[in-house]
């Protein structure tokens, strides 16, 4: 009782000690803005304060295109990169052919066995046959020809860069702001200078994703090589071994599990990318669902995104089953000689047999019956529902009251006080250096003259986050409290964390139609996972004897919710919210393709023409937008120091 006492007298400190500083910072930011506030003019930001980039980036895409067939940089240089790139997807290509669909489903079901056993086997041919019987087998390798060399590539160049950081401060702190600017872009922005230098097709859709899928790679690395136990890499120096005897014997086997974990990473990343690659000439599926996604086919979209989900749902298990360890728990009864001795018996069978090739009587065609499902839903919950209303209504609804409240809010408000309330909100979570770095970055917009369009962009982020976080707060706190409801949500947020982003933009144009608000709604469905997820692992991680101690004071269910298990868990809380800000931004911005409009319009108009100054400059103010919004939402660890 005592010890329970103690702990919430010195909680209640903590909490006093943190409000005062609060205050202090808040009045010394009120007592700054009535100095500077005659100096100060309200409205939008000053036209005097922007910087124009059209130019000089108009000159230089003008240069890249007048040279690409001529300057030797072109020509023995990125010029071979692209031959390599292309000869290196098409060798897989042709690869996967060559094996069959009997071959490429035989070599997935044992590469699933000799990893997690039979049942993630089983699941892995079921997949690989549903993707043929959605009469989609063709495009299936196309897009996993794209994925084998784009993760490849990725993995060999995150390794690289997190071999780098993870032994080196230096290059550790170099690469930290490179890596967070890679991971804040959105995917859209890649696309527009890759295209520029290399055109459309393969090579830029690789490159892309190469540049998109590296960072988490890289930065597990680097932890995982930082995370090593001293005591070992110090039992190892004292035997004698050399830096690189320690690297090679130590460092990388006990970074393996990170290793992995940046593995699985890459591949979500890339294939998501891959997806999104499609508008630039991938092929594929990505292609599939782009084009079935201009044309408002929601059939043909769904056939091709569901062998999507299924990749990414394979590739997540076989690969967080090698970063568990599962496969090492239990008698290894298949070794890669046998899996490869069978893989190529079965595609000779198939050769011989004449049944390479998927049947095409095999397919079933679910296209015709989900379009008929999707008019009647139009037809039915569109509009003119009985009292509710229909999806249509609540999509206007939705944008009358939220989304044009709050953008008309934001840009109603003096850009000086946008500044401020930015650095108060750093500052009241984090240190002077957060809030100046959160200020600089909100004010670079305004510098590059897309004030207006990031407050539009910044209104649907807010209220799309809003959404979440209820959403996700509360579905959390049951996940949490219940081991029923926590195993029934499970394979709904597997699926829903593993689908790409470009495929969650289908049912909502369907159900909404086009504007701000199926934007908003797609970036829900997004983000919503990540928030349950966390939300639920840092509940359940509240040590059990708080719990204990609450319930022996007499307190009930819902005070222990309130006032033990929330306060204990607030740093997973932040982390959710700060989650759900980035995978909210990130669907936002391609959410410009149906109608959200602002910033992810301009990277998409930037794109589709070619502009590559109002591209860029949008992507800019992306990350800028992004890097804000991180920083207001990510606590910052106060250094201790000397008298503090």
């Amino acid at each position: 009782m005592a010890t329970l006492t103690v702990a919430t007298s010195s909680r209640a400190h903590t909490l006093r000690l943190l409000k005062s500083r609060t205050a202090a910072k808040l009045l010394l930011l009120a007592l700054v803005t009535a100095v500077l506030l005659p100096l100060l003019h309200g409205g939008s930001w000053p036209h005097h304060l922007t910087v124009s980039l059209d130019k000089p980036l108009t000159s230089a895409s003008n240069w890249v295109i007048d040279n690409r067939d001529s300057h030797p940089l072109f020509l023995y240089f990125f010029g071979y990169i692209s031959n390599a790139v292309v000869l290196s997807v098409r060798a897989v290509y042709l690869t996967l052919l060559a094996a069959g669909w009997t071959g490429v489903t035989a070599f997935g079901a044992l590469l699933a066995w000799r990893v997690a056993g039979p049942r993630l086997a089983a699941g892995t041919a079921v997949a690989f046959l549903a993707c043929g019987a959605l009469g989609m087998w063709v495009p299936t390798m196309q897009t996993l020809a794209l994925m084998v060399v784009a993760v490849l590539a990725s993995v060999v160049v995150g390794a690289l860069l997190g071999l780098a950081a993870g032994l080196s401060d230096r290059l550790d702190r170099a690469l930290r702001p490179v890596l967070d600017t890679m991971q804040v872009l959105p995917a859209f922005a890649y696309l527009l200078p890759v295209v520029l230098v290399f055109g459309i097709g393969v090579p830029a859709a690789v490159l892309a994703t190469v540049v998109y899928a590296a960072p988490p790679m890289a930065r597990l690395t680097a932890l995982g090589l930082r995370g090593a136990d001293p005591e070992v890499l110090e039992a190892v120096e004292s035997l004698g071994a050399t830096r690189r005897q320690r690297l090679l014997t130590a460092r990388i086997p006990l970074a393996r599990g990170e290793l992995l974990l940046g593995l699985n990473q890459t591949i979500m990343m890339a294939l998501s990318m891959a997806v999104i690659a499609s508008v630039i000439g991938a092929g594929g599926l990505g292609d599939r669902v782009y084009q079935a996604l201009a044309s408002v086919d929601v059939g043909q979209a769904l056939a091709a995104g569901i062998p999507i989900v299924l990749l990414a749902i394979v590739l997540d298990r076989v690969t967080a089953a090698a970063g568990a360890g599962t496969g090492a728990t239990r008698p290894k009864t298949i070794g890669w000689p046998y899996a490869l001795a069978v893989t190529v018996a079965v595609a000779l069978a198939a050769r011989l047999l004449g049944r390479l090739d998927w049947p095409s009587g095999w397919t079933l065609d679910i296209a015709e019956p989900v379009n008929r499902a999707v008019d009647w839903m139009t037809n039915h919950l569109y509009s003119g529902v009985p009292v509710i209303g229909g999806t249509a209504d609540w999509a206007g609804h939705f944008t009358t009251w939220v989304l044009d409240p709050v953008r008309g809010g934001l840009q109603w408000l003096p850009w000086w006080t946008v500044l401020l309330i930015v650095a108060a909100l750093a500052w009241s979570i984090g240190t002077w250096r957060t809030a100046l770095t959160a200020v600089l970055a909100m004010a670079a917009i305004g510098v590059l003259g897309v004030w207006e369009p990031a407050l539009d962009t910044l209104s649907q982020v807010l209220a799309a986050v809003a959404v979440t976080l209820v959403l996700g707060f509360a579905t959390g706190i049951a996940a949490a409290r219940s081991d029923r409801v926590e195993r029934a949500l499970r394979p709904v947020l597997d699926v829903f964390q593993t689908m790409p982003q470009f495929v969650y933009l289908i049912p909502v144009v369907a159900l909404f139609g086009v504007g701000r608000a199926p934007a908003v709604a797609a970036a829900v469905v997004y983000a919503l996972p990540a928030v349950v997820r966390i939300t639920a692992q840092g509940l359940r991680q509240v040590d059990p004897a708080a719990l204990e101690s609450a319930r022996s004071l007499g307190a009930t269910g819902r005070q222990q919710l309130w006032q033990v298990q929330l306060p204990l868990a607030k740093r997973s809380l932040l982390l959710a919210v700060n989650q759900g800000v980035v995978l909210v931004l990130a669907v936002v911005i391609i959410g410009g393709l149906v109608g959200g409009g602002a910033l992810g319009y301009n990277v998409a108009f930037g794109l589709a023409q070619g502009d590559l100054a109002t591209g860029l400059v949008a992507g800019a103010a992306i990350v800028c937008l992004g890097l804000m919004l991180d920083r207001v939402t990510q606590p910052t660890e106060r250094r201790t120091t000397k008298g503090a």
